[in-house]
């Protein structure tokens, strides 16, 4: 990994990025900056962000926060202390973007707010994560994934009908916040290269979380009844679930009439395409159940491999139901070149997933390993020329 690789032509290329943040949403938010060429220098508390204590570690090293502090540079200073607090406020001087996830008035009393800055630095972006947002009856409330999918509905369409309640299996809300707040950040980038004012972002995991539910929330705003757990079920679509064959379960999305037509000839059944509970895509949700109960009674004569070579052939949507291992290790994760090596600080060599986008056939390069805490403090130190606001 070499900091060239990061040329001059990457989209965020000459793009300063000081980041005050920690854990997941907002170390997210700066890396996808970051993977697009922005420099990033990451401020840390002298203790370090919280997830360098997070297992798994290779030789003393957090493997969940290399995967999310890639691309950076680190510096520990801690904000309550007046001369620490000075390197800061210089940092951001030469700043074009903040991004912070701290509580809400938090760097107001630190004296490192947007509107410390603001008027003397009117090209800045200010990017503040949070729970609930800056303002309002719960902006003083602390949040973390499972509160906020909790808060926002995520776990009550999660899991099976009457079962107990269960959590999204990765942080959708921390990682969908941080997808928010770096589109944001690169909105008001474009519109800064115009040669307009920067700006204030405001971005909250609650606001996130219930955005990326549009399809659920427009049921609610339409009918007045809550969405529902349904499994692997779609509350429009059938046959649109997973399903169980002879050795096992595999899901199947047939979410047209020709894509019924298509499952109706792969397991020999024409009939099922005339059946009046299944005519119209209305008919086979209304029905689905029923119509599990006949699809899997001709799908358990068959292994799971049959079915995906018969289904996929035919143009119907169907995936095996993979672990990690086995989904880092597909064909087209393999073809794609998503999974990369990466030194980490100590020495140590690892794998992790790259950012999935290619512009022009290029995906984003890995140019730097996580830093160490405060690896890079002491040429960022000596960079600070400018007097400080």
């Amino acid at each position: 990994m070499s900091e060239t690789k990061s040329s001059a032509t990457a989209p965020l290329a000459g793009v300063k990025v000081v980041e005050f943040c920690h854990v997941a949403a907002g170390p997210f938010c700066s890396m996808l900056l970051a993977d697009m060429g922005a420099d990033v220098i990451k401020v840390e508390s002298p203790d370090g962000d919280t997830m360098r204590q997070w297992p798994p570690h290779s030789d003393g090293f957090s493997e969940n926060f290399a995967s999310l502090n890639r691309n950076k540079r680190s510096i520990a200073l801690d904000l309550k202390n007046p001369a620490d607090n000075a390197i800061a406020v210089r940092l951001i001087g030469e700043a074009d973007v903040v991004v912070e996830n701290n509580r809400p008035g938090a760097m107001q009393r630190l004296g490192l707010s947007y509107d410390r800055f603001a008027q003397e630095m009117p090209s800045l972006i200010y990017c503040s994560l949070s729970a609930y947002g800056q303002d309002g009856p719960r902006a003083g409330e602390g949040g973390f994934d499972l509160t906020v999918q909790a808060m926002s509905g995520i776990m009550s369409v999660t899991g099976n009908e009457g079962g107990e309640p269960v959590k999204c299996g990765i942080p959708i809300s921390d990682f969908a916040t941080g997808l928010y707040a770096a589109f944001s950040i690169a909105s008001l980038l474009t519109r800064v290269r115009q040669g307009c004012k920067g700006g204030y972002i405001d971005v909250s995991m609650l606001g996130a979380s219930l955005a990326i539910a549009a399809l659920q929330t427009s049921e609610y705003f339409a009918s007045g009844r809550d969405p529902r757990a349904l499994g692997a079920a779609h509350p429009r679509n059938a046959p649109y679930e997973a399903f169980t064959a002879s050795d096992g379960s595999f899901v199947l999305a047939a979410g047209n009439d020709r894509l019924w037509r298509s499952v109706c000839e792969v397991v020999g059944r024409p009939d099922l395409f005339e059946d009046e509970r299944f005519v119209t895509t209305i008919d086979r949700a209304r029905n689905q159940k029923e119509l599990a109960r006949i699809l899997n009674g001709e799908f358990a004569r068959r292994t799971v491999a049959e079915l995906l070579e018969d289904l996929r052939r035919a143009g119907v949507p169907c995936s095996s139901i993979n672990s990690y291992s086995q989904a880092l290790s597909d064909i087209q994760v393999e073809h794609m070149g998503w999974v990369r090596e990466m030194a980490l600080p100590n020495g140590v060599h690892t794998r992790t997933f790259a950012s999935p986008v290619r512009i022009d056939g290029q995906s984003p390069p890995i140019y730097k390993a996580p830093p160490a805490l405060d690896e890079h403090g002491e040429s960022i130190r000596r960079s600070l020329l400018t007097p400080a606001i």
